[in-house]
């Protein structure tokens, strides 16, 4: 007779993935942005650090340290009229190998009449042969204003490391009023070195970052942009009507997080007014 607790293989478990979902709602109330409803599942955290503040500031957390294959990360931030928040992450985003499936991270942002938002996440670290597609979707109400970032690095040069295959792909949709004024998807794998260093892509550079900002103030805003900004080789300013506003766009590019982030924290400072920059960046 066969001894079945001797011959048989245990069945591996199925591997954990992290899903998590974060939303905020906040609207104008005795004169200033308060908290409304906040909703909190999986590995996505939400704290409020200054409950005084004006604009709301929040930080994003994924209790999971990162991301890889087969994971998922959502959060939806809805501003109402006449408020004004200001939402950034603990830490970066780390991306990490994946074995098979793709990791996915989705953002919807909604501004009502006379709202502002800024979307100032730290950067997304992308790690070799990671595999991640972002999506975020924003809705502006005509006079609504909203500043938009995504920074991402194929890598961290200072710990010898370097994002040579992969794939990544990050998908923007702003609307204002119900009409599109900005799409854009960037795709780059799976030889992901090899395009960074085209002229015509980032000429070898590791760290790259866009800035939308949607304002009335936008155009005064363009030449002390392009002025942090500096030579063509590290990126560029252009500015668009839209309606009864304006649209400004940025795009960095540098050989490492650090030289990124001397450009972009003065630019950041620049386009948030008032806000400022997040306390929890640092150079």
């Amino acid at each position: 007779m066969i001894d079945d607790t001797v011959t048989s293989r245990p069945v591996p478990p199925a591997a954990q993935r992290v899903a998590g979902l974060g939303r905020l709602f906040c609207g104008k109330s005795d004169g200033r942005t308060r908290l409304q409803r906040l909703y909190q599942d999986g590995s996505a955290k939400i704290r409020l650090p200054t409950v005084e503040s004006d604009p709301l500031e929040a930080v994003l957390i994924n209790t999971a340290g990162g991301l890889t294959g087969g994971d998922r990360l959502g959060w939806a931030i809805e501003v109402g009229a006449g408020a004004s928040a200001s939402i950034t992450t603990q830490a970066c985003e780390k991306v990490y190998r994946a074995a098979a499936d793709r990791a996915e991270a989705s953002v919807g942002l909604r501004v009502g009449s006379g709202g502002r938002i800024a979307w100032l996440p730290q950067e997304t670290i992308v790690f070799d042969r990671a595999a991640f597609a972002r999506t975020l979707d924003v809705e502006l109400a005509d006079d609504a204003e909203a500043l938009v970032l995504e920074a991402t690095l194929f890598g961290r040069l200072a710990m010898g490391e370097r994002t040579v295959q992969g794939s990544f792909h990050d998908r923007w949709r702003i609307r204002q009023g119900g009409t599109l004024i900005h799409a854009e998807d960037f795709r780059i794998g799976p030889d992901i070195a090899a395009t960074l260093r085209r002229p015509a892509a980032a000429s070898g550079a590791l760290a790259v970052a866009t800035l939308l900002l949607v304002s009335p103030q936008a155009e005064n805003l363009l030449e002390p942009a392009r002025a942090i900004i500096g030579d063509s080789a590290a990126g560029g300013a252009s500015f668009w009507s839209v309606g009864g506003s304006g649209k400004l766009l940025a795009r960095l590019c540098a050989g490492d997080g650090y030289q990124l982030r001397k450009r972009l924290v003065p630019l950041v400072e620049l386009l948030n007014g008032r806000a400022g920059l997040p306390k929890l960046w640092s150079l």
